[in-house]
Order: C-alpha cells, then sequence, then structure tokens
C-alpha cells in the first residue's frame, strides 16, 4: 500500500523548517519531500525527520534557485561539467539523509543535442550512484517553458535508451493531467515505469481535493495497480495547509 509524503517545500510554509516536521506527522503523513535542502543544515534535517518519525523521501539535483531559477542541467548541451558537479552535491546530501529518490531536473533545452546530452548524462549518474534510485519527470511547458522532459512518451523513450536498474518514472498527477490530460489511461499505461508519485488538483496545483481531476479513482487505480512506492503532496494550499488536509485522511 502506498504512503504518503508531505512536500515541505510547499507545504507548511506558515512554520520554519523546523517545526513543519512534527507539523507534516501531525497531519498524518509518514514521509517529507524538500525540493531543493541543499542551504539547510543537514545535521537540522536529519534530526527534525528523525524526531518526528518521517522518512525522507525525495529531493531534486541543484541548483537551489528554485525562484526563477534554471530548472536543472541534465539536457542542456555544453553544461556537462556543471550538471556532474551538481549531481555530486546532491549525492553527499542524499547519502547523508537517507532520500530515497533522487529527481534529475532535465533543464530546459530542445532538439536532438538536448535528447543526446540527456541521455549521457543520466547514463553517467546511473553509474556514478548505484545504491540510490533516480527519477525523472515530465514538466508542462505552460508552467516552466522550454523545458525538455515536457512528454511521458520522451520520458518512457529515454529510460529505455538508458536502460539503467537505479533509473525510473516520477509520475506527478498535476503535470499528467496538464501535459496529456486523461490521468487514469495515463497512469495505466506507465505505472509498470513509476518509482515516485506526486499529486496536485488541476487546475491551479491545489489540494487534491480540489479542481477536476477525481482522486479517489486515481488512488484506487494507484492501489490496484500494486503500487508501492511512496505519493508525495506537491501542491500550493489554498489557505493554510492544516484546513486542506481533509484530503489524506480520506486516501
Amino acid at each position: 500500500m502506498a504512503r504518503f509524503a508531505a512536500n515541505l517545500t510547499y507545504l507548511f510554509t506558515e512554520l520554519p523548517m523546523q517545526q513543519r516536521f512534527a507539523a507534516a506527522r501531525r497531519a498524518g503523513f509518514d514521509g517529507i519531500e524538500i525540493l531543493f535542502p541543499y542551504d539547510l543544515p543537514s545535521d537540522d534535517l536529519v534530526q527534525g525527520a528523525e524526531s518526528a518519525g518521517l522518512e525522507f523521501v525525495l529531493l531534486n539535483t541543484p541548483p537551489p534557485n528554485w525562484s526563477g531559477g534554471p530548472r536543472g542541467f541534465a539536457a542542456t548541451p555544453g553544461n556537462e561539467a556543471r550538471f556532474r558537479s551538481d549531481f555530486d552535491r546532491a549525492v553527499q546530501l542524499a547519502t547523508a539523509l537517507k532520500v530515497r529518490h533522487v529527481h534529475v531536473m532535465a533543464g530546459r533545452a530542445q532538439g536532438s543535442a538536448a535528447r543526446r546530452t540527456l541521455v549521457e548524462n543520466l547514463t553517467w549518474a546511473a553509474n556514478r550512484a548505484p545504491h540510490l534510485s533516480l527519477t525523472i519527470e515530465p514538466i508542462n511547458t505552460s508552467d516552466h517553458p522550454g523545458y525538455y522532459l515536457n512528454s511521458f512518451d520522451l520520458a518512457a523513450e529515454i529510460l529505455t535508451e538508458v536502460g539503467a536498474p537505479n533509473l525510473g518514472l516520477q509520475f506527478d498527477a498535476y503535470q499528467a493531467q496538464m501535459i496529456h490530460g486523461r490521468l487514469l489511461s495515463l497512469w495505466e499505461r506507465f505505472a509498470p515505469l513509476t518509482r515516485h508519485v506526486q499529486v496536485a488538483g488541476w487546475p491551479g496545483r491545489h489540494e487534491p481535493s480540489a479542481g477536476e481531476i477525481d482522486f479517489s479513482r486515481f488512488f484506487r487505480a494507484v492501489e490496484a495497480s500494486n503500487y508501492d512506492g511512496w505519493i508525495g503532496a506537491e501542491y500550493t494550499p489554498l489557505a493554510s495547509t492544516e484546513m486542506g488536509v481533509d484530503w489524506l485522511r480520506s486516501a
């Protein structure tokens, strides 16, 4: 049975970071994600997660400048050295935090050179950190113009081409609906490739109880597929986080 992780980059932001761990546990989460924890003391993060009894499920490869900054370099030709330096930094932190998955961000790029660069960098990364589970996530270009990995079909092709046992798909329900629609059909197609799931309502990227996606059906489909990984809650609350977590109890 899937377990739920709170993305502390999005949730409980009304609290200081060190207080978000306990708040996530009180709300009913069993794990946490933080997108870019590179500027936070790793000892504090370990203590916060352990004291709340939470597993650290996911972080992203840097750069940490999420607000207006680039979304990774894995697919950007000419930035191979930057990507590999950043990846080593991610591996070091993921090891210290005992993180389950590291999301490798493709970045803004286009064309055959970008695909070749992404395949080469992912192959290098998978060999560099065989003890880590790595994921790639299709991201829509309405929210993130120019992002290279912008379809689930492309992601599946890349995974096949790399062929690494420690590399899989990050299936974000919001991104899936934004890019392709037909969420349940997409899940049926790509569930076998999926290492990690994330959820948010569509449109708006708010609670999974808001918007047009029937998450009761989606969660049943996830359970029926025998997916036994984590489901990350990566959404922007409509009000305070605690006011909007009833969906978790239902799920």
